[in-house]
Parts: structure tokens; C-alpha cells; sequence
């Protein structure tokens, strides 16, 4: 048996549990499967793979995760849409970089095809635990299929994080009844584009100044072509790009919300800021030019360019004491210029200084920060 924490709860006479299972619950114990009318050759997987040497290649390995899905007659679940996990396993990577929102936060729903025995604990009976047989394939997903088959297909990735999904279980549901929950569920399907979501944030949506200028900032660096990160940010988190834009954006919304270009402002904030980091990262480039340019380096990584970012106060406030232009181009060169100095391209060697250091957001920040208050590499 698996023990899991869970609530029993009861609605109009019908009795489930409200669970909480492990990314390793929900690998070992979920089956995945697509309903077919008898044709074995029909795929459980709509969409077609990514041709080899794309310029985004799927992070997926689709010749096991379609082994893992099963077809029948008597299966309620629609073909797998390949393009859906696709973004979900993107989205997933994105906020384990970022670390600021969860990547399951509601419910999956799930039945399981035998009886489940629930330990009240404490002076509460609704509280305990839920005793699930640990056999494989044991349950089966309601609600939520994609969201477990993209936990499932990038599970490798979550190696020694603790990953916990909120899952609605019901045990020995009658058929006619899973297959009507499905129905009810899906039949009235009202989908807000993702796009709208991230392009309205802090504006339309709930007025924040901060993530508002974070992403202007954001799109400022993707959109204007004499932006070194051109067309290099995964904007809505698919695309082209190898940049995710979801830890940048965090980054600049704590900078922004820190009020770190506050003192001289310009008559407009959101186009000072564009100004100063497009031109920030364009003397970045130049500095770190072989890092910049080169293939084996962690330079445009998230934890470097989160790094650059939480050190940019710094360099606005040597700015103002030289009584300089935030955004002018050569001004950021001068201050930013002890960089290539005194930390070179090849601290961001990934297979060299990059790895065995153990490089995080923080520790790469503290170097940038001392490199900029000891030019000549004075003793600290």
C-alpha cells in the first residue's frame, strides 16, 4: 500500500478523497490511455513529431511516453494532442527555473479501480490518511491526462525536488458515471489564449506597474533587433527562443517593485527602462564577447541573466554618480567595463568554471557586485 495525506469528503451521498500525490504516485500508479473502435493502427497521439534539425526541438521523448499510452473501446479519453505536451513540459521547465508559481496547482481528477481503505487521524474523521494499492496502472485520470503524461514525460527533470499533485480520487466509480463526469466536464470548454494571459498581465487584467514594465522590458529585448537577445526569448513560454521568459520577467518585476530607477526618472519610465537594458545586454555581449557568441557557455542561460539583471541597480547607481545617461551606450560600457577583467568568458565555460563551481543566481550576483566596487582587483 501507499500511504498519502488526504480529506475525505462527502457530497449528496457520494464520497471522495482529496489527495495529495507524489510525482512518483502519479508515475507508478496512473495508466494513460485513448479511446479507438477497434482500429489497431490508429495512434493514441495526434499531431506529428518534430522533424529532425528543428529549430525547437521537442524536449519529449515521444517513442517511450507513446508506448506508456494504451488504446481500447472502452477507454472515454480523446487522442493525446502531441503539441499540448509539448507546452506543458516548457511550462513546466519554466517555473521549475523560476521558482515562483506551481506547475499543477489544481487538481487532477482520478478514479481507481479498486476499493480504498481511509484512516481518520486526529479528533477530525475527515482528516488522515488514504491507503492506495501499489499497483501499476491502478488509477486513471478523469481530468488532467495531459497535465500527468507532461509530469511523466519530463519526471527525469524533477530528480530530488519534492513535487506534490493535488488530485480529486474516487474509488470503484461506475463506468456510465466516469464516462458522464468526462463528458460534463469537457463537453463546455472555454479556453482563454495563453497569450492574452501574459500580454495583458499588469495592465488590463490588474494594473501592477512593476510586471507591466518587466515585461515591456522583456519584449523590448526580444522584439528590437539590435538587441543581442533578438528573437532569442520564448515568449508565452513556445516559440524559438532558448530564453524562457518567465525568469526574466520575475526578476525585473522585484527590481522594478524595488524601486530601483527611482531618483532621476525620465518623463517615461517604461521607455527609460527598455533603453537601459537593451543597451545593457548589448555591452554585455561585447564584454563577454567569446562567452556571448560561443556554444559551450551558460552566459544566456536563466541563472546568468537573473544574475546580470539583480546587479543592475548597481551599475545605475554608478551611472548617476558619473552623472551620466542611464541609457547611454557608452556610459554602461565604462562602468560595466572591470567585468572583462577581472571574470572573463570563461567563467561561463558550462563544462569548466560554469559547472564545477556550482554556479547559482547569487553567487554569480556577488561576484559581478564585487568585480564592479573593486576594478583593479583590490583585496576584499
Amino acid at each position: 500500500m501507499i500511504n498519502v495525506a488526504a480529506i475525505r469528503m462527502q457530497q449528496f451521498g457520494v464520497q471522495f478523497y482529496q489527495a495529495s500525490l507524489t510525482a512518483s504516485d502519479i508515475d507508478k500508479l496512473v495508466r494513460f490511455e485513448v479511446l479507438n473502435y477497434g482500429d489497431s493502427g490508429q495512434s493514441g497521439v495526434r499531431g506529428s513529431k518534430p522533424r529532425p534539425g528543428a529549430a525547437a526541438p521537442s524536449k519529449v521523448n515521444w517513442d517511450l511516453l507513446e508506448r506508456r499510452i494504451a488504446s481500447s473501446e472502452k477507454a472515454y479519453q480523446r487522442q493525446i494532442i502531441r503539441r499540448k505536451i509539448d507546452e506543458l513540459v516548457q511550462y513546466y521547465e519554466q517555473c521549475r527555473q523560476a521558482r515562483d508559481l506551481p506547475s499543477i496547482p489544481g487538481a487532477v481528477i482520478i478514479s481507481c479501480d479498486e476499493k480504498l481503505s481511509f484512516q481518520a487521524s486526529g479528533d477530525d474523521s475527515r482528516v488522515g490518511i488514504l491507503k492506495v494499492p501499489e499497483r501499476e496502472g491502478i488509477l486513471r485520470a478523469i481530468d488532467g491526462q495531459h497535465r500527468l503524461l507532461a509530469l511523466h514525460a519530463d519526471i527525469e527533470r524533477f530528480a530530488g525536488e519534492e513535487f506534490s499533485v493535488p488530485a480529486i480520487i474516487f474509488d470503484r466509480l461506475p463506468e456510465d458515471h466516469v464516462v458522464q463526469m468526462f463528458v460534463t466536464i469537457n463537453a463546455k470548454h472555454t479556453r482563454l489564449n495563453a497569450s492574452h494571459l501574459v500580454s495583458l498581465s499588469g495592465r488590463q487584467l490588474y494594473r501592477d506597474e512593476s510586471l507591466a514594465t518587466a515585461h515591456e522590458v522583456v519584449r523590448a529585448l526580444n522584439d528590437r533587433e539590435d538587441s543581442p537577445l533578438y528573437d532569442e526569448i520564448k515568449l508565452l513560454g513556445v516559440g524559438s527562443g532558448k530564453v524562457a521568459q518567465a525568469p526574466l520577467a520575475q526578476e525585473l518585476k522585484k527590481l522594478f517593485a524595488s524601486d530601483a530607477f527611482s531618483g532621476k526618472r525620465s518623463a517615461d519610465p517604461h521607455e527609460e527602462a527598455k533603453k537601459f537594458f537593451v543597451n545593457y545586454f548589448k555591452q554585455i555581449a561585447l564584454v563577454f564577447n567569446g562567452a556571448w557568441n560561443g556554444r559551450k557557455y551558460s552566459i544566456r542561460s536563466a541563472a546568468a541573466l537573473r544574475a546580470f539583471i539583480r546587479v543592475a541597480p548597481d551599475v545605475i547607481r554608478r551611472l548617476d554618480q558619473e552623472h551620466a545617461e542611464r541609457a547611454d551606450f557608452r556610459a554602461i560600457g565604462r562602468v560595466i567595463a572591470p567585468w572583462g577583467r577581472r571574470i572573463g568568458d570563461l567563467r561561463f565555460e558550462t563544462e569548466g568554471q560554469w559547472t564545477r563551481g556550482g554556479t547559482t543566481v547569487e553567487s554569480l550576483t556577488k561576484e559581478l557586485k564585487l568585480a564592479l566596487q573593486y576594478p583593479e582587483g583590490a583585496a576584499v
